[in-house]
């Protein structure tokens, strides 16, 4: 069985961001294949920590994680690890940043990356940003969203290497087809050997004497991209989902950036929403509310009856449970709130002033509150607490 990604970073679940991603580099520098190498064991636990940082690091992931464990992980889609197919060229071109520049706390130590395991990337392709409007229905049930995007793609013509053809690619003369260069640098402990990526050909260790005539040697084209995009249920306006490897392509055979969704809920007829509670205003004449009745109201899964109970007053709150948003941190959804409203007639007519002018001499009609009513605010602070 797969070990709990909070167990492997050593964090507990209300660990913020920043902890998180301290933890993660704790953990991968002990068992960095730089420090370890040819040990498999080492290796494996450093791709543990690495699918653990992936999965606690994104939002989204992680609260889908914190309410269905493993199970949630399985066919997010959208790229990462989660999914499987995880290498170490993978975890360091997605976390590299993590570690500092090349992707190695040791290679200022040893001077380049000991174990062979990392290949060269090229620069890493630029985020994309999309905004997803959404019903109150489609947040209750999750909903899978079909969006052309427009974004920069590998070229087809050169295959994202920028070059007329492969005779028109020579090895760079500067990093001599290595992707780095080595620097030395006077420090208070003395002189100190390190690397880094060639300013030349950007780490690929490339050099093209003609560009390719379709993307004029960027490698890469502009073009419009289906993506599916699923949401899960429960999501909130100005929250933020991403979809990693979804954005531009990158450079010289560079990761892709990744495709950020901001949620925009859109307005509802009749509901509004409090948190995870549905909210629906009901207004009756007094004479329903008097005697009782039965009334038809809306829910994000359709029309409901509710019974009206006699002598129900103004501002009283029914619930509906269970009716209401799934929660994204636990199990469970909220309900729906009915707040009941007594409609005032306006513009009487002669024999309808007459019967109000009766009634309103009655002692039942005298307003008796006892002490165990509470006021509008006091009921929904009750109901939301």
């Amino acid at each position: 069985m797969k070990r709990d990604y909070y167990e492997i970073l050593g964090v507990d679940k209300n660990a913020d961001e920043g902890t998180i991603k301290k933890a993660y580099r704790k953990v991968a520098m002990q068992f960095h294949p730089d420090r370890n190498p040819g040990d498999k064991a080492a290796e494996d636990k450093f791709k543990e920590a690495a699918e653990a940082y992936e999965v606690l690091s994104d939002g989204n992931k992680k609260a889908r994680y914190d309410r269905y464990g493993h199970a949630g992980m399985e066919n997010m889609g959208g790229g990462g690890f989660s999914g499987g197919g995880m290498n170490m060229e993978d975890i360091f071109a997605h976390f590299g940043d993590v570690f500092g520049e090349g992707g190695s706390p040791f290679e200022s130590f040893f001077g380049g990356s000991q174990g062979g395991s990392r290949s060269r990337t090229g620069q890493k392709g630029s985020n994309l940003r999309i905004k997803v409007a959404l019903t109150l229905e489609e947040i209750e049930a999750g909903v899978t969203k079909k969006i052309k995007v427009k974004k920069q793609v590998t070229c087809k013509t050169c295959d994202g290497s920028g070059a007329k053809d492969r005779s028109s690619i020579s090895t760079c003369g500067t990093c001599q087809g290595s992707g780095y260069v080595r620097q030395i640098k006077n420090t208070f402990l003395g002189q100190m050997q390190t690397t880094a990526v060639c300013p030349t050909c950007n780490g690929s260790g490339k050099k093209v004497t003609a560009s390719c005539g379709t993307c004029r040697g960027d490698g890469r084209t502009t073009d419009e991209e289906l993506i599916e995009i699923p949401i899960p249920a429960g999501v909130q306006d100005g929250m933020q989902l991403s979809m990693r490897g979804k954005g531009n392509a990158g450079q010289a055979g560079g990761p892709s950036g990744d495709l950020l969704i901001s949620i925009e809920e859109k307005p509802h007829a009749d509901l509004s929403r409090e948190g995870n509670h549905v909210v629906y205003d009901l207004f009756l004449n007094f004479a329903d509310t008097a005697l009782g009745t039965q009334a038809e109201v809306p829910t994000l899964s359709g029309k409901v009856k509710i019974k009206i109970p006699a002598g129900t007053q103004s501002g009283k709150i029914l619930r509906l449970k269970g009716k209401g948003f799934p929660s994204m941190q636990q199990y469970g959804k909220g309900d729906q709130l009915i707040n009941v409203n007594v409609w005032t007639p306006k513009n009487l007519t002669a024999e309808e002033t007459q019967l109000l002018e009766k009634m309103r001499t009655l002692s039942n009609f005298n307003p008796k509150p006892g002490d165990g009513e509470k006021g509008f605010f006091d009921r929904m602070k009750e109901y939301f607490n």
